[in-house]
């Protein structure tokens, strides 16, 4: 699909390729699809000139934007390997990775330059740090060039090296794991490339009807279609005021991008995609009442990229326990082992984790369930809470806690000093709803969980961290630990025994 799209831009070079909003919502186009080709043949000069060659590691630090999709591009034409500089993965995992594929050369724009080095203490803050890039490899900087930045790498005029076809290494994502076992994802071209078909088939982009998204596995399928893509504001007020002006055909946010812009009261149109995290049917029924044609949750991994989906309508009207999370798209395997872990194979699955061999499954680490076709999630195997002998899964009963009022819910396991746990729910409401109000309306709810019932009910913003803001359990915990005592769920203390 890489190689689709620079062959296309140049047919309708004036068509606009990349949109931002103004402060008032309205669009404006960054880049055209002209643009677009003359940066990447730009840089894939200059990177050839740099000296790099098929097979060596480019790092990359530079926002989404018209310059990082051309760098990409660039990179796929050499058939460089890019490794994504991830701020909110730690200075320590990246390092510790990146020892096995030194990068050639690191391009980084000045906002990750800064994150790496004087705005350290202030980014920090919001849990943003990079180790010095100059001790990664050679940098060089893209975009505009501030006091104190590595040299500029600029485009080059003249013919753009011939690309490569080689199935080579494309891509390395940072995931999960330690400092001492940091895990680095390795995709191949050819995985990544019936990854973004995959996406594209469910996503249904049509040309010159823009699409809203800030990953690179939603934007790049968009404009391989003809599509212009948009990038999302930050602010969530100003990403209503976007979607208002803009009306895109399809649209995807994470959840926690998705809650904050519900708040805001918007008015949405077209078909609306969420996913990197647990995707309620409730936040599914509020994108829908507030305008949207469509709302989806999608199940996708780093390292199987999109795995299944679900519409709303879908998921609302599932009544089992767990989470629902649909069909497997078109040739994507699954198989649950004998400790009830989700097994997952398919074309856009990745290669092997960096240093590692290649591997025939994806272990998602997921305890999961079929219902007839469908997958429905129990939650994360880790995740298991041991309380009086019995396994509680919190993903099997999570769900039911959404009821209308609430932003987001987590059950934690609390240790209760005996070497048992209690079982915690900590419930965030939606902005404006009362406590009080919310904890009648769980009431029945906590009733039916039967032996899953929580020990105890807290009512509180749930912490979340990570790239996608996904609930931070152990800070759930800590603050259910620090929040309550031995109380059920309708806060009435009681005495264990």
């Amino acid at each position: 699909m890489l190689d689709e799209l620079a062959a296309t831009l140049r047919r309708r070079p004036d068509a606009p390729a990349v949109l931002t909003a103004t402060a008032s919502g309205r669009p404006r186009v960054r880049a055209t699809r002209g643009d677009l080709a003359d940066l990447a043949d730009g840089y894939a000069a200059a990177l050839h000139h740099h000296g790099l060659v098929a097979g060596d590691t480019l790092g990359v630090a530079v926002r989404p934007g018209p310059r990082s999709l051309a760098v990409l591009l660039a990179a796929h034409r050499l058939g460089l390997r890019v490794a994504v500089l991830d701020p909110s993965a730690g200075p320590e995992v990246l390092t510790a990775r990146l020892a096995l594929a030194r990068p050639a050369l690191v391009v980084a724009d000045a906002a990750a330059q800064a994150v790496a080095g004087w705005a350290r203490p202030l980014a920090g803050r919001a849990r943003l740090a990079l180790p010095r890039l100059a001790d990664l490899g050679p940098v060089r900087t893209v975009g505009r060039r501030l006091p104190g930045c590595a040299p500029a790498l600029r485009p080059r005029p003249g013919p753009a090296p011939t690309p490569t076809n080689d199935d080579g290494d494309a891509v390395i994502i940072f995931t999960s794991g330690t400092t001492s076992r940091p895990r680095a994802v390795v995709h191949r071209r050819s995985g990544l490339d019936a990854g973004m078909r995959a996406v594209a088939d469910l996503v249904r982009p049509r040309p010159d009807q823009p699409v809203l998204g800030g990953t690179f596995f939603v934007l790049i399928p968009a404009l391989a279609s003809g599509a212009p893509v948009a990038l999302p504001a930050r602010s969530p007020r100003r990403l209503a005021g976007q979607l208002d002006r803009l009306r895109p055909q399809a649209s995807y946010l994470t959840p926690p991008q998705v809650r904050a812009l519900l708040a805001e009261g918007p008015r949405l149109s077209g078909r609306f995609y969420s996913g990197s995290a647990p995707v309620s049917a409730t936040l599914l029924d509020r994108v829908r009442q507030a305008g949207a044609d469509e709302a989806w949750g999608v199940y996708a991994l780093t390292e199987l990229f999109p795995a299944a989906a679900v519409e709303s309508a879908e998921k609302s009207a599932f009544t089992g326990a767990g989470d629902l999370v649909g069909t497997p798209l078109p040739g994507v395997r699954t198989r649950i082992g004998t400790d009830g872990r989700l097994l997952l194979a398919g074309p856009g699955q990745a290669h092997r984790y960096l240093g590692e061999p290649p591997a025939e499954w994806v272990d998602t680490g997921d305890v999961a369930r079929y219902d007839g076709e469908r997958l429905v999630l129990a939650g994360r195997s880790k995740d298991m809470v041991l309380r009086r002998a019995v396994n509680i899964y919190p993903g099997l009963y999570e769900p039911g806690l959404h009821v209308p009022g609430v932003n987001l819910a987590v059950l934690v396991g609390v240790p209760a000093g005996d070497g048992d746990e209690r079982l915690v729910a900590v419930v965030e409401p939606e902005p404006g709803v009362d406590p009080d109000r919310l904890r009648r309306c769980l009431d029945p709810v906590l009733t039916r969980m039967g032996a899953a019932r929580p020990d105890a009910l807290v009512v509180a913003t749930v912490p979340t961290s990570g790239r996608s803001r996904k609930p931070d359990r152990a800070a759930a915990a800590a603050l259910a630990a620090a929040r309550t005592g031995h109380a059920d769920p309708t806060g009435r203390r009681y005495r264990r025994g």
